[in-house]
């Protein structure tokens, strides 16, 4: 109660409370949880910093502090020439065998059949010319039935694997003789299952067109990579054709399996490959050159020649290459995806990946490229090449990979294909490039797009939830601490946790982070007047603070904290007086033209919040209190600004000063200044927001504690503004000038103003209006009357009309079924009980037995 009841009968001892007051910091019941909003000490909210979308997709916004020769362009001219055959040879991918013998030199002719014969180098020319020769007799007179022999060799015990390893291309120039001796040459001899033996089945047909293979039967026969018949499971006996010119050790299934695949490789490519290149190379008209691309790249999947193994790779995309001449965003789309997916290297993924961008950085290509592949080809990049060998590739593939995420279809599509961890485990290998590394600086430019890409991520719930999951906020704190010194990455990576502070779970993610708040100092030192970072890095702290207490603490007690914040703030309220000087001048009126606050009023009005919100806890808001330095630029807010300037810089400033004039402590600032905050306050008081009124009103609640304010109050009619808010049919207005009201009755000189103002009727009216709906205000109109009646002598006389309305109001508000018939349910509905229990229902009754005792 008030320190009017003290006086009073109820001999209560207790000292006496302030209009509001603050809970200890423990564990809240459910009517503490209500109470909160209240409570004097109030956390204060804010609009995120607005980022505002690039009007033309590109590599860096317009805020990007390095000039265009300091950065990777985003535009420029992509020609054939830009790409590099010579990168375009195929990679075998296949590692030659140690031989698992040694060779035997032939003895005899008994040891013939099972041994090698070693080849001799010929002596001289004359020689090579005889075998030559020879060789060539050899393919004039051999028969189609001496050239192999028919004789079979049988496996060994140990099962030693059988291997052809004479190219198709060899067989292919059997028929090739300089003397066309061999124009149509049938090479078959079946392949028995059931026999267990090895032979050769297949037969070359040189009439026949040269794009198939034929088989014993007639019929064409073709088999995908890596399907070959010769991978069934071989018996214990074997064919092999022989010659005098062909005589090899046999090495294993896998490689004969290899050569059947190069074969089946070559057949697939003139069967399927040629005929789609022909049509390529025509370029009659765009759309059917899309739709040829769209064949090849389907072709080129069926038959598994996407990547680097494949043998004709070189020549293909060198038929792709030529196309790139052409000025046609759909076409070019089609070739980068076939060219990423032939995993090109060096040069050429440079200019696939800006050839990506490029189509990417048109926003009217966003359908076509929905509608194809793309991301899935760009994705792959990120994920298989070489981070510090490719950084300039990655950089523009991310690029496209960034304007893909500005388009809500694409962004969902990220998602799915887990582009999220894909990112994440990409910022991972950036933040383990040491610092003295000669790729770290490389590097920045890719961080500036994936953090804005990842940004873009975060408007998606699933992808926040990946985000969080997957450590996000510890990567980003450790690009961010490594990189203090570069404005552009530390504005990108601080854009992206401002984004994610605004969520609970990452908040408290970023609250765990035990040098987030040293991080976040240093940069504010180093970048005191980049505004874009400051005013997020800002925020980032208000909403570290807001709920989290150790947070506030933390906080607090990092080295010159408070006066890194105070220096911010005396260097933002320069920059927006002079802005504001500059605007009077020029205009002649005293009233701000600008709709939304300026960057320095932003700034402004974040910074407030930080102390506002630290000065919840107990310690650091005391501290704070004490802060003359802290007191007084606040105070500077509401003398040089209007509330028609910044209203919410101006409601801010009111509410951190209410937050700090509840601590009464030694040295208080707000003690010392508490005349010239209440003289500030008037002009706030007087004006026509209600907002700012209600919180004019609040700080004059804590102020009237201090008689010195009591007697400012009522000697600039500042209770007659008072009694009047009673009519507001407000209760938040109601409350706070109650809570005026209640303070001035404590000095027994001023209660009679309340009669003489009307003040007992409208008080009776706040109980009666508001009363069933909000105990703690019908609790609070109980105090001020029970203060105000303390030395009653009649009823009538002390309350007059009023009397008669208190006597039958009064018990049907103490009536217990007011309560419980209350229409609220579960835990909402016991804490309007308790309410009713702890608060009004201890005043009430003494106050209905007061009036009871004296009315006659």
């Amino acid at each position: 109660l008030s320190r009017g009841m003290q006086a009073s009968k109820t001999e209560n001892t207790k000292k006496a409370e302030p209009f509001y007051w603050l809970s200890e910091a423990k564990h809240k019941t459910s009517s503490e949880i209500i109470n909160e909003a209240r409570n004097i000490l109030r956390t204060l909210e804010t609009q995120r910093p607005f980022t505002p979308t690039d009007g033309q997709r590109k590599l860096f916004g317009s805020g990007f502090s390095q000039g265009p020769q300091n950065r990777p362009p985003s535009v420029f001219s992509l020609h054939a020439s830009s790409f590099d055959l010579a990168e375009s040879r195929p990679v075998s991918g296949v590692r030659l065998r140690p031989l698992d013998h040694k060779p035997i030199v032939i003895t005899s002719a008994k040891d013939e059949d099972s041994s090698v014969f070693l080849p001799k180098p010929p002596a001289d020319a004359a020689e090579v010319r005889k075998v030559s020769s020879a060789r060539a007799c050899l393919f004039r007179t051999t028969s189609l039935g001496n050239l192999f022999s028919a004789k079979v060799v049988a496996l060994d015990q140990n099962k030693e694997k059988l291997d052809l390893e004479e190219p198709a291309m060899m067989m292919h120039n059997l028929g090739r003789s300089n003397n066309n001796c061999l124009a149509e040459q049938k090479l078959y001899t079946p392949f028995n299952d059931e026999s267990g033996q090895l032979i050769c089945n297949e037969r070359i047909s040189r009439s026949a067109s040269p794009d198939f293979v034929e088989g014993t039967a007639g019929k064409s026969v073709f088999r995908p990579r890596g399907e070959s018949d010769q991978m069934k499971k071989l018996g214990t006996n074997a064919s092999w054709p022989r010659s005098s010119g062909w005589k090899r050790r046999v090495t294993g299934l896998e490689d004969e399996t290899r050569i059947n695949e190069r074969e089946d490789e070559e057949v697939f490519w003139r069967i399927k490959i040629v005929p789609i290149l022909h049509e390529l190379k025509k370029k009659d008209n765009i759309e059917n050159l899309c739709l040829a691309c769209t064949k090849l790249y389907q072709a080129l999947n069926e038959g598994n020649m996407l990547g680097r193994r494949f043998k004709r790779r070189r020549e293909l995309l060198k038929t792709l290459y030529k196309l790139v001449d052409i000025d046609s965003d759909p076409l070019c789309l089609k070739l980068a995806k076939i060219i990423l997916a032939m995993k090109v290297e060096g040069k050429n993924l440079l200019s696939a990946c800006k050839l990506a961008f490029k189509i990417c950085r048109n926003e009217k290509n966003d359908y076509i490229v929905q509608n194809d592949s793309l991301l899935g080809c760009l994705l792959e990049v990120l994920r298989n090449e070489d981070l510090q060998k490719n950084n300039e590739a990655l950089l523009y593939c991310m690029g496209a990979i960034k304007f893909m995420s500005g388009n809500a279809v694409l962004l969902n599509e990220m998602v799915n294909k887990g582009a999220v961890e894909m990112l994440l485990q990409l910022m991972k290998q950036i933040n383990n490039i040491k610092e003295n590394d000669t790729y770290f600086s490389n590097l920045d430019h890719l961080l500036v797009q994936l953090t804005a890409t990842l940004r873009n991520l975060a408007d998606l719930p699933p992808a926040r939830w990946r985000l969080l999951c997957g450590g996000a906020v510890s990567e980003l704190c450790v690009a961010l601490e490594q990189r203090v010194s570069d404005k552009d990455v530390c504005t990108s990576i601080v854009r992206m946790l401002s984004k994610l502070s605004s969520y609970n779970d990452f908040c408290a993610a970023l609250a765990d982070c035990s040098r987030c708040y040293i991080l976040f100092l240093a940069l504010l030192n180093k970048h005191q007047k980049q505004q874009d970072l400051v005013i997020r890095i800002i925020f980032i702290l208000g909403n570290l603070t807001a709920k989290n207490n150790q947070a506030r603490e933390q906080f607090f007690k990092e080295e010159e904290s408070v006066n890194t914040l105070t220096s911010l703030f005396q260097t933002y309220y320069e920059l927006d007086l002079n802005a504001q000087t500059w605007y009077h001048d020029r205009e002649g009126k005293g009233k701000n033209h600008l709709k939304h606050p300026s960057e320095a009023e932003d700034v402004l009005i974040k910074l407030i919040r930080v102390l506002a919100n630290l000065s919840i806890h107990p310690n650091v808001g005391a501290a704070l209190a004490a802060s003359h330095r802290v007191v007084e630029l606040l105070v500077t807010v509401l003398e040089y600004k209007s509330i028609d300037d910044c209203e919410e810089l101006v409601i801010n400033a009111a509410t951190t000063i209410n937050n700090l004039s509840y601590y009464q402590v030694e040295s208080s600032a707000v003690q010392d200044k508490k005349l010239h905050i209440a003289e500030t306050l008037l002009k706030l008081l007087m004006s026509d927001n209600m907002d700012g009124v209600v919180e004019a009103v609040r700080v004059f609640g804590n102020l009237s504690q201090y008689h010195e304010i009591c007697d400012f109050i009522m000697q600039r009619k500042i209770h007659k503004v008072m009694i009047a808010l009673l009519d507001s049919k407000n209760q938040d207005v109601c409350f706070s000038a109650c809570g005026v009201l209640l303070n001035l009755t404590v000095d027994k000189n001023k209660r009679a103003f309340l009669m003489e103002e009307g003040g007992i009727g409208k008080l009776v009216d706040c109980l009666q209006d508001f009363g069933p709906a909000d105990w703690q205000l019908a609790c609070l109109v109980c105090k001020t009357l029970w203060n105000y009646s303390e030395n009653i002598t009649s009823a009538a006389s002390c309350f007059g009309g009023d009397t008669d309305t208190l006597l039958v109001l009064l018990p049907s508000l103490l009536d217990e079924k007011v309560v419980l018939d209350c229409s609220l349910t579960g835990d909402v509905r016991d804490c309007h009980r308790l309410h009713w229990e702890r608060e009004f229902k201890p005043v009430a009754e003494k106050l209905l037995d007061r009036i009871q005792s004296h009315h006659s």
